[in-house]
């Protein structure tokens, strides 16, 4: 069983996730204010602005096509701003795109064998959201935006 999730994220150390908002003028899926969980040392590191894809049984690709097609047109002005935001805060980490993979998770979607692929027998071990890349759409986003890729996959527990 597999859960997942794509977000894109803009962070920083001093420019606050409100500040962000107002500055892009989009409105974030999530935020994260800077030592709002605990001061000494700070955690979260840093504020972060996020447009996050959570929906159940999409594949990483769509997760993250459907974050694009939200932030696409917005893209030069999101590599702008995180390339202030790495100035202010001296150094690289500004935009961040997120994959997250959690196999074995009790909540996670159970592998499906039944749906047919066209020209493929489908046998067990083959999950469906096993798998993913990336084209020239989102190349051209992480480029546009200074966005670093990162992917996280955890096994539960």
């Amino acid at each position: 069983m597999i859960s997942q999730y794509a977000y894109f994220a803009l962070s920083s150390h001093r420019v606050s996730a409100a500040e962000i908002t107002a500055r892009l003028g989009i409105e974030p899926d999530e935020i994260s204010v800077r030592g709002s969980r605990h001061a000494n040392p700070a955690r979260p590191a840093s504020h972060r602005w996020k447009v996050v894809c959570r929906r159940p049984g999409l594949t990483v690709d769509d997760q993250i096509s459907q974050i694009l097609d939200r932030l696409f047109a917005h893209a030069e002005r999101l590599g702008e701003l995180a390339a202030e935001l790495e100035s202010l805060d001296g150094g690289p980490g500004g935009s961040m795109l997120q994959v997250v993979r959690v196999f074995e998770h009790p909540d996670g979607e159970e592998e499906d064998v039944t749906t047919p692929v066209e020209g493929l027998e489908k046998l067990p071990g083959q999950h469906q959201l096993l798998g993913w890349h990336l084209d020239a759409r989102v190349l051209e986003f992480l480029r546009l935006t200074r966005a670093e890729l990162d992917v996280d996959e955890y096994a539960y527990g």
